[in-house]
């Protein structure tokens, strides 16, 4: 060995440089973070889904339910579990078949402020009018001798929860429509409905909720 060789510094080996630890572990730990990733998105959990459209005030049961695995991640407190499928638990808005239920969608039976009455619409109601569409109830209040005054907005926002239509009718098909309203126009439909006001049921933009 000579002089020169001898001076000249040797080469540090990769592994006692703290650079080449401190790059394994983040390749490790980038490794595990997607790891972790996959193996959550992978994960599911059970929770409720409507067999058929529910409207607002109905009382949920087993029957309107089905359990379904699906994948929510951290949203899955958000729906329905079983479990936690208590008596006296209603609709708070329309629930679609099919839709999983959130939990914001339900709520204590005593504290819903909706109720459901039956009207009698003077004249037929459109076809896409179903379970879950939103409508609009009309009333003309009855005058003298069968004459009927100008329509108004006896409802703004009702839900239908069933219709049953009559085309044996003469004149055109009347429907009587299963709604569920506010408690608050109870009062006004009881009213109109025992004066023999004419009713119409008249479907609002957007269809259902």
């Amino acid at each position: 060995m000579t002089a020169l060789d001898a001076a000249r510094p040797r080469p540090r080996a990769p592994w006692g440089d703290a650079r080449f630890f401190l790059g394994v572990v983040l390749i490790a730990a980038s490794v595990a973070g997607v790891w972790f990733v996959v193996a959550a998105a992978r994960q599911t959990a059970p929770v409720f889904a409507a067999v058929r459209t529910i409207a607002p005030g109905e009382a949920l049961s087993d029957a309107d339910l089905t359990v379904v695995d699906v994948a929510l991640g951290q949203v899955g407190d958000a729906y329905l579990a079983p479990g936690a499928l208590d008596s006296g638990l209603v609709a708070t808005r329309t629930i679609a078949a099919g839709e999983l239920v959130p939990a914001s969608a339900v709520g204590d039976a005593e504290a819903v402020r909706t109720t459901s009455v039956v009207v009698r619409s003077a004249v037929d109601v459109p076809a896409s009018v179903d379970s879950g569409t939103v409508v609009e109830v009309w009333a003309a209040p009855l005058l003298e001798h069968g004459e009927h005054d100008a329509p108004r907005i006896l409802v703004a926002d009702a839900t239908v929860v069933s219709v049953t239509r009559d085309d044996s009718m003469i004149g055109g098909g009347a429907a009587a429509l299963e709604l569920v309203i506010p408690r608050t126009d109870v009062a006004a439909t009881l009213a109109a409905i025992a004066g023999d006001a004419a009713l119409s049921v008249v479907p609002t933009t957007g269809g259902t909720r």
